[in-house]
């Protein structure tokens, strides 16, 4: 049987609302050492201070992007912009095409209710997709 995002038109329109980048507990913004790199000089910080301030490393080694108490993304600005969108890492980019979220109408429609751009906007091409999936689960 075809996956979920094969059998049907997925349509997705970012509004950057910021809200996928709101979350807490188990949820983490993942992102590989060249990704940080280049958030790093992106935003033009040593490295030392990148490191403190932007980013942490979980019990088992991998890096994650820091957030508040509040769940925020620590690369949100006031207005709950992304001030790294031109160049957010992969999870960020893959976004809502991530193979939990696609695996299934229940799950994709459930994800809707948090993403106001989900249902909205052209459909996706489903090569797209796909490549998004494979590398989320690369990932």
């Amino acid at each position: 049987m075809k996956p979920f995002f094969e059998q049907q038109p997925l349509r997705f329109e970012c509004t950057r609302c910021g809200r996928c980048c709101v979350a807490g507990g188990d949820y983490y913004v993942f992102m590989s050492d060249a990704e940080s790199e280049a958030i790093r000089s992106y935003l033009q910080l040593s490295r030392r201070w990148f490191r403190r301030r932007y980013l942490e490393r979980l019990e088992e080694g991998e890096l994650v992007a820091a957030s508040g108490p509040d769940g925020r993304c620590v690369f949100l600005d006031s207005e709950g912009q992304c001030r790294v969108y031109k160049i957010r890492p992969l999870q960020c980019r893959s976004y809502p095409f991530w193979p939990e979220l696609v695996r299934s109408k229940t799950a994709w429609q459930r994800e809707a209710r948090r993403c106001e751009g989900i249902n909205r906007g052209k459909a996706i091409a489903t090569d797209r997709i796909r490549k998004f999936f494979n590398a989320c689960r690369a990932g």
